[in-house]
């Protein structure tokens, strides 16, 4: 799906990313974003959301529309509920609600295991470092303000990392089965891979299809339980194929009025979910 639309015209992809619209108003447009798409282009990226606005804008509305602008990102691989703004203006209103927490943010995340507790909040900061290994490459980290001292047990304060940024997730256990389980996340903060952090290196729970979280200095696939290849019908040496499942479900936007908007998970989200027998909470 990613390479597919790596390789449409731009105007294709605008077509797709109209299809996609569940929400818009004079200030915003809401898309359901695809899987595999970045938001911003970089070496190697053909096409990118950014770069499909000003035709987007245009799509929605006329030939004089002005390009629609970017409030928010999400990663390449996350699907769901994504926001632009038609002005500057109300970009940068949005923008300002984001950095200010006032915008509510839910994913859902298939995670490998069982968070212990089943519902809590992760506090831990996060810090991005350079893997030592064959082949260097930078992954983002937990930088935690305190560590058991090795003699009583007890928890002990350590000097913080300038460098880390603060990062907060609620998160709470929808449903499990298969070796996994269903989650409903709530960043709190906007780190880069915040989620994906927290639940690998802190709740030990990586998201499905992680390839990048599930180790520390290895470039390798994702090792799966057997219960959840069992029931995907996948080898492990097919897990490298698996899709990054995390999606960003449902955003509530002070804007005038509170404005709620959900985006279902994607088809093939929705497949594993019925593989590994998950039940899907109804909303």
């Amino acid at each position: 799906m990613s390479q597919q639309l790596q390789q449409v015209h731009p105007n294709v992809l605008a077509k797709i990313l109209k299809q996609r619209t569940v929400y818009q108003n004079e200030e915003i447009v809401v898309i359901d974003k695809p899987y595999g798409l970045p938001v911003h282009g970089g070496p190697g990226i053909k096409n990118c959301i950014a770069d499909v606005l000003p035709i987007l804008a245009k799509m929605l509305e006329n030939m004089k529309a002005d390009p629609l602008h970017l409030c928010h990102r999400l990663d390449k691989e996350t699907t769901g509920v994504m926001v632009l703004a038609r002005s500057k203006e109300a970009a940068e209103k949005i923008r300002l609600l984001f950095k200010t927490r006032q915008v509510e943010k839910f994913y859902w995340a298939i995670a490998l295991g069982d968070p212990d507790p089943v519902e809590g909040v992760v506090e831990i900061p996060i810090v991005e470092k350079e893997v030592q290994s064959h082949q260097s490459h930078y992954k983002m980290t937990l930088a935690p303000n305190y560590r058991l001292c090795p003699e009583d047990g007890k928890v002990m304060r350590i000097r913080k990392n300038r460098h880390a940024e603060s990062a907060v997730t609620r998160y709470r256990r929808l449903a499990s089965a298969s070796a996994c389980s269903l989650l409903e996340l709530q960043p709190i903060t906007g780190v880069k891979h915040q989620i994906r952090v927290h639940l690998a290196y802190g709740l030990g729970c990586p998201i499905l299809g992680d390839h990048k979280y599930s180790h520390w200095s290895k470039l390798a696939p994702q090792k799966l339980p057997e219960p959840t290849l069992r029931r995907l019908k996948l080898e492990q040496s097919k897990a490298r194929h698996l899709p990054l499942h995390l999606h960003a479900h449902r955003l509530r936007l002070p804007l005038g009025q509170p404005l709620d908007f959900v985006c279902k998970p994607p088809l093939f989200f929705q497949k594993t979910l019925r593989k590994l027998e998950l039940d899907i909470p109804k909303d």
